[in-house]
């Protein structure tokens, strides 16, 4: 897993997002988490072709936090399948990163904290 990731997922709605991401930020689980929206999402579920207006929170974490925030998204996501991809950072500036690692609480084994 890369040091740093930057993981998306989209919600029905604003609240939902926004809910998503305030957890994500109080549990320490990522530096920032961005709401973007409305956007129009076009998708196959269940044999069919839908359309609906989501909202995308964009999630800036450390790599080795990824399971604990991918099951904060679950818990708090209503989707049955909610999008959850991680994209790696593969450059960013030194600033940046070293604050996301001050934001974020260690991974377990971590021993830079």
């Amino acid at each position: 897993m890369a040091e740093y990731l930057q993981i998306v997922t989209t919600t029905a709605s604003q609240e939902d997002a926004r809910g998503i991401a305030a957890a994500l930020i109080e549990r320490r689980q990522a530096a920032c988490a961005q709401v973007i929206g409305p956007i129009e999402s076009t998708y196959r579920w269940q044999g069919k072709i839908e359309t609906a207006q989501e909202w995308q929170c964009v999630i800036k974490t450390r790599g080795a936090l990824y399971p604990v925030v991918e099951a904060t998204i679950r818990e708090l996501h209503a989707y049955e399948a909610p999008e959850i991809i991680a994209t790696a950072v593969e450059a960013g500036s030194e600033a940046y990163l070293l604050w996301i690692d001050e934001q974020v609480s260690p991974p377990p084994g971590d021993v830079r904290k």
